[in-house]
């Protein structure tokens, strides 16, 4: 399975819609906690390629963008095969 990672902040829904999708289809992720500010956060924003949102979503090193990104990618039929890529 390819490494996943997430850029979230507390208390932000878009965040917890994200990490349910990621937790029902059984995927193992980092979550780094990126409140404005922080290392995280520039981190985030400089992996994007500029965006400025959370969460931030990475599969392997590829920027996959939010929520409604990762939503989007999974109706397509297209998320399970980026999961399993290596």
């Amino acid at each position: 399975m390819a490494k996943v990672e997430i850029y979230t902040t507390a208390l932000c829904p878009y965040c917890s819609r994200a990490k349910l999708l990621l937790g029902r289809k059984g995927v193992e992720y980092t979550e780094y906690d990126a409140p404005h500010g922080t290392t995280e956060r520039e981190d985030a924003i400089r992996r994007s390629g500029g965006r400025t949102t959370v969460p931030q979503i990475f599969i392997g090193d590829q920027p996959i963008g939010g929520c409604d990104d990762l939503f989007a990618l999974d109706r397509g039929g297209k998320l399970d095969a980026l999961l399993q890529a290596a």
